[in-house]
């Protein structure tokens, strides 16, 4: 991977952005993004649209969702521990002793998840899985006055945001999905050629995939395209216990997933697949029986129906603080988008 490309992956997993509070997230998004842009807007609802070529007749929208899971200051008690509610699906045993952030007004405030220690749990205590509300976020405030001058209710918290490069090309950190995704379709637009770029295209970085594809909801009703294209991340199954009969046979460094289903039309997975085909890009094939919960779900249905396709990064250990993927499978996925955009013409039709 390019080192500019992997400095801005770096960036983005490092930037704090739980579903309704990616202000932070867009601006590195802009900032990266802008010198290969003919325009950038950011709509209401915060989705960042980055647009190549405007006047082209057939409107292609590629979609990478870049909000992630996180955590939200729902009430301080008196000692000034803090008590919080999921944005987003966590699994709750894996937020015990993590080191946390909360993101306020005046600056980042540090933490860790406490929770009572093994030694003074009883027997049932220990059989139990617990649950969000009985476990807390010390920030080392002395009592709840303190606390309280620093965090506010409301206030967003993540895990610590780490980005790391293993073996094998492998990274590891919070906010894969879909932070990943976001990368994705922003290096494709930076890689499109723009003599072969016929149609108008956009990226955007949608907001609020995890509370319920907002984001995706709103930019597609306000582009209104021909074509839509969502990033996401898929399980990978080269791994323990995940059973390849239930989620098929994933591997990162195997290539993006090219995914086929009634979610997907099928002639845009098939220009996918002959994309790769034709420039040499690995890829795999991931079945779906109904539409997933990624954008394309709820672009496929906007206004009168977009044709859309589902390309996935395979991700290990999803929605925990070291969710890990390959950076080939990224630079590969980004490829893939690129040369898929080039090779549409104004003419091509969709209907059925």
């Amino acid at each position: 991977m390019e080192t500019g490309s992997l400095e801005f992956l770096r960036r983005l997993i490092e930037t704090p952005s739980p579903s309704g509070y990616e202000s932070q997230i867009l601006q590195v998004i802009r900032e990266y993004i802008s010198p290969y842009a003919d325009e950038i807007r950011t709509d209401v609802q915060g989705n960042c649209i980055v647009v190549k070529n405007p006047a082209g007749p057939l409107r292609v929208m590629l979609a990478g969702h870049c909000d992630q899971i996180g955590l939200s200051v729902q009430h301080i008690d008196e000692d000034g521990y803090l008590y919080v509610i999921s944005i987003g699906g966590w699994d709750v045993p894996i937020l015990l002793g993590q080191q946390v952030t909360v993101w306020t007004e005046s600056g980042p405030v540090r933490g860790v998840i406490g929770r009572k220690p093994i030694h003074l749990l009883d027997e049932e205590e220990r059989k139990k899985v617990p649950k969000l509300k009985e476990i807390w976020v010390d920030i080392g405030a002395a009592n709840k006055e303190e606390a309280a001058q620093l965090v506010r209710i409301g206030d967003p918290v993540t895990v610590e945001l780490s980005f790391r490069v293993l073996r094998n090309e492998r990274a590891v950190g919070p906010g894969m999905d879909d932070k990943c995704g976001a990368w994705v379709v922003m290096e494709a637009l930076r890689r499109v050629d723009p003599k072969k770029l016929q149609v108008a295209l956009y990226a955007v970085a949608t907001v609020q995939e995890e509370v319920g594809l907002r984001g995706a909801v709103t930019s597609t009703f306000g582009i209104e395209p021909q074509v839509g294209l969502a990033v996401d991340v898929t399980h990978a199954t080269d791994c323990p216990t995940v059973e390849k009969k239930e989620e098929g046979d994933i591997r990162l460094g195997k290539g993006p997933v090219i995914y086929r289903g009634p979610n997907f039309h099928p002639k845009v997975v098939r220009l996918l697949m002959e994309t790769a085909q034709a420039c040499g890009i690995p890829y795999q094939m991931g079945a779906s029986g109904r539409p997933p919960g990624t954008d394309a779900a709820v672009i496929q249905i906007s206004r009168t129906g977009v044709a859309t396709g589902l390309v996935s990064i395979p991700n290990r250990y999803m929605h925990t603080p070291v969710e890990m993927v390959s950076l080939s499978d990224l630079d590969h996925g980004a490829n893939l988008l690129a040369r898929f955009v080039e090779s549409l013409e104004p003419s091509m039709s969709f209907t059925w």
